[in-house]
């Protein structure tokens, strides 16, 4: 085994359900617990074992996020709970912070991923400058202390579909594509979802006609220098979702004493920064930084995962890397499914992890990527382990 990797036990996730929807009720807790449960009855593991969780949580606005699930799954009052903010890379950001706290022997058996409750999003104000003045709402806080370089990420994603000449149309195929391959995969995935709130898949994945996709309203314009129209389309966006995904990681020495079998190794892990006005470029960054310094190819990697939250992201990102869009997401991605903010990396963890279990010795690695707001990016590879 190599010296880096860290033993995965077990990982799950739960439905991912657009905001409103069948998890709109529940807390960041709630949506988490039931993972912890699932976790630990398959590894075969007692709550008290559990030494920290790491959770990756965007929306939360305070407070820990990760205490609050601890306490609500029966972990011992006395471990650790670290909550993770950054954005869409928190939930892959917050599996390889676990990963050096087990690496580093501060624990032994740690949970880690991401939630978002977005339904549930406590609603936003800034606190007024002068007295008697009002508060002023708002959607999303700066990722960038220049205004100039903190556009608005619908719009961010535009202009760069501009800029590279990316058709509406071949946008619209990408995100069609991916519905039907997550319509397709549906019985496949139910292996890796915890059932909650009655529901045990994805809500989102629907059937869609490229005839139906064409009439579309866009939701950020943008042309091409030759009049080509090189809108965002709201169906190639990834809807506003809740959702949970976690893993449980120990050291090899935890393994050994809870005679515990690990199901997969976490190989390494990257977070990068990159231009804020380009955010969706760190994900192929990310990737790439990772490859070289687990010195691997592109060949080496059977499962790639990446969070789309936009299709010309996904287009991109595999134009950047030299994939042919096949490789990528093959039982559907983010705009398919949607995007939790906080919890979409640990969801690609998961996806990834669930192939290669489901593809058996033929398949050995897999890279789950995401891109975040303010210009990050988070990578992890992942090994498959024999039965």
């Amino acid at each position: 085994m190599n010296s880096l990797a860290i033993p995965v036990l077990a990982w799950a996730r739960s439905p991912v359900a657009p905001v409103g929807g069948a998890l709109s009720q529940l807390q960041p807790h709630e949506l988490g617990a039931p993972l912890v449960q699932a976790l630990l009855a398959r590894a075969g593991l007692p709550a008290q074992a559990v030494d920290a969780v790491v959770l990756g949580n965007a929306l939360g606005a305070g407070g820990n996020p990760a205490r609050m699930l601890a306490l609500a799954a029966g972990l011992r009052e006395s471990s650790a709970a670290y909550t993770v903010d950054t954005q869409c890379c928190a939930g892959l950001d917050a599996i390889t912070l676990a990963c050096g706290l087990l690496a580093a022997g501060q624990a032994g058996i740690v949970i880690a991923g991401g939630v978002e409750a977005w339904s549930r999003a406590p609603i936003r104000q800034h606190r007024p400058l002068q007295p008697g003045a009002e508060a002023v709402a708002y959607e999303r806080p700066a990722f960038a202390p220049w205004p100039e370089r903190d556009p608005d990420m619908l719009q961010a994603a535009a202009d760069y579909a501009q800029s590279i000449h990316c058709l509406r149309v071949a946008q619209d195929a990408y995100a069609l594509a991916s519905h039907a391959k997550a319509l397709a995969a549906r019985h496949a995935l139910a292996a890796e979802i915890v059932a909650l709130q009655g529901l045990d898949h994805d809500a989102y994945p629907r059937v869609l006609r490229a005839e139906r996709v064409a009439r579309m309203p866009v939701a950020a314009a943008a042309s091409g220098p030759d009049g080509a129209e090189c809108a965002v389309s709201t169906v190639a966006i990834s809807a506003k979702a809740d959702g949970a995904a976690l893993l449980l990681l120990a050291t090899p020495a935890a393994c050994r004493q809870w005679g515990l079998q690990p199901q997969a190794l976490w190989r390494g892990g990257v977070s990068v920064g990159g231009a804020p006005e380009t955010p969706m470029l760190s994900a192929a960054t990310a990737a790439r930084q990772l490859l070289g310094r687990l010195a691997l190819d592109l060949p080496d990697i059977d499962v790639w995962e990446l969070h789309d939250a936009f299709a010309v992201q996904g287009l991109d990102f595999c134009a950047a890397l030299g994939l042919a869009p096949e490789r990528i997401n093959a039982q559907g991605g983010g705009l398919a499914r949607g995007h939790p903010i906080g919890a979409s990396g640990a969801v690609a963890a998961v996806r990834v992890l669930a192939q290669l279990q489901a593809q058996g010795p033929g398949a050995q690695l897999g890279l789950a990527c995401i891109a975040g707001a303010g210009g990050l990016g988070a990578a992890a590879v992942f090994e498959s382990l024999p039965a």
